[in-house]
């Protein structure tokens, strides 16, 4: 569900968060146990990778070819709260992977749960060496690296150039120029809409707060804010929530069966997505090649964008071979071949965008650009990158704030889910032992 040269500007509020010591205090029992790392029968060591990223098995596979002293085991989990939830519980339980995907709204969550190894001694001197400070910042909290980060991932807005033409609408610029076409297609054929916006995914509904200039959470001295129901989310919610009462919009369930036939179908025209989003479009509607390209995200007025997802790799509590988890996690992200791997993958093919700059040429070269027509995807992704809104801080009860919008959401719309989310932002930090601004 994720920045470049990225140069992706101070996306959090890395002082601040730091400042608190919440995240490095809160964190007993993190760290990790690299004694096991060299196998006493000079067999290899074998670590675990639990993730549900498109490319996995191509990364693995390249690894274990070129790597003898380290062995990785690739398991797929779910994404979203359910995988969180399946990593979570592992580590209560004892039998945590190694290695997990942990994307950013995510990392302080899990670093101040204690579920996180601090990987400061093993990675750190590569985060600050390879990635641009804002990215550094998103992994990075009282002083500790406690992921390495992969990509980003800015909102891109993918649509049916034939039937943008067909029912003669242009790409929109702004949100209210996303409406009027809304409102033209629905004129022109009842059965078909622009795009469906899904009430499942507090991920898109954070990103499009995020591009309106909301900031969900923040800090004052030692204590955390928030904002979750702030000015520019309701004005987010209230358009949502208006398009969807008028019936200028679909509201497929994200990733269903559903939404995907109306998107083949050509019932739905378009659909608000990210960098990473290409790349499952191939297998998702392989028929459709050539027919789709990918725009800038509409705005409020002014080009901006927010960051939907974008992933980092963490150790988890309880590993007994740190040293070679983050091998693997440094060659994953910092080195040309694993970043090929993962994205020349042709059963799962993945458009990620790397957070190292360094990366970013190989990752562009990588990506068959046939499927949208030779449109330069990962060259607009990057542009928009650059125009992410500065300024965004992740909670420390995210996934619970996640699960609350999503809840409320699908019960009574957008505007009662960020309400539902703001109430347990509130109560899951204070629930926390954490201090909550007045």
């Amino acid at each position: 569900m994720t920045r470049t040269p990225r140069s992706f500007r101070a996306l959090t509020a890395t002082a601040a968060v730091a400042a608190l010591g919440l995240l490095a205090t809160a964190c007993g029992g993190g760290d990790g146990d690299g004694s096991s790392d060299a196998a006493s029968d000079g067999k290899p060591v074998t670590i675990e990778y639990w993730t549900w990223t498109l490319g996995a098995k191509s990364t693995v596979d390249a690894f274990n070819k070129t790597h003898k002293d380290v062995k990785v085991r690739f398991t797929e989990i779910p994404s979203g709260t359910e995988g969180y939830g399946k990593l979570a519980n592992a580590v209560k339980a004892g039998n945590a992977p190694d290695v997990a995907t942990i994307e950013y709204q995510m990392v302080p969550e899990f670093a101040s749960q204690g579920n996180l190894v601090d990987l400061t001694e093993y990675a750190g001197e590569t985060v600050r060496s390879e990635f641009p400070k804002p990215v550094r910042s998103l992994v990075t909290f009282g002083g500790r690296t406690w992921t390495v980060p992969y990509d980003v991932a800015p909102q891109l807005l993918y649509y049916r150039t034939d039937l943008f033409k067909k029912y003669g609408i242009t790409v929109p610029r702004t949100w209210d120029d996303f409406e009027k076409a809304a409102e033209k297609v629905k004129h022109r054929d009842k059965n078909v809409r622009l795009a469906s916006v899904p009430k499942n995914d507090p991920a898109l509904l954070a990103a499009l707060a995020w591009q309106a200039g909301g900031r969900w959470f923040g800090t004052e001295g030692d204590a955390w804010k928030t904002g979750v129901n702030d000015a520019a989310t309701r004005k987010v919610t209230a358009y949502w929530d208006r398009l969807v009462e008028d019936g200028l919009v679909q509201t497929f369930t994200s990733y269903s069966p559903e939404e995907t036939k109306a998107r083949a179908q050509g019932r739905t025209l378009s659909f608000l997505g990210a960098s990473w989003s290409a790349g499952g479009m191939k297998t998702a509607l392989p028929d459709l090649k050539g027919k789709w390209a990918a725009a800038p995200m509409p705005d409020w007025g002014t080009p901006a964008a927010g960051n939907y997802g974008g992933t980092s790799y963490g150790v988890l509590k309880g590993s007994e071979h740190v040293r070679a988890a983050a091998e693997f996690i440094t060659w994953l992200t910092t080195n040309k071949a694993g970043v090929k791997a993962r994205l020349a993958d042709l059963e799962s093919p993945s458009s990620a965008l790397p957070a190292d700059p360094d990366m970013r040429e190989v990752a562009a070269a990588a990506f068959d650009t046939s499927y949208f027509a030779g449109q330069d995807v990962y060259g607009l992704a990057s542009q928009q990158a650059d125009t992410i809104v500065p300024g965004w801080t992740w909670g420390p009860d995210q996934m619970d704030v996640y699960t609350a919008i999503q809840d409320a959401t699908a019960k009574s719309g957008f505007t009662a889910g960020i309400e539902a989310g703001e109430r347990k932002a509130e109560s899951g930090i204070t629930d926390r032992g954490l201090k909550l601004a007045e």
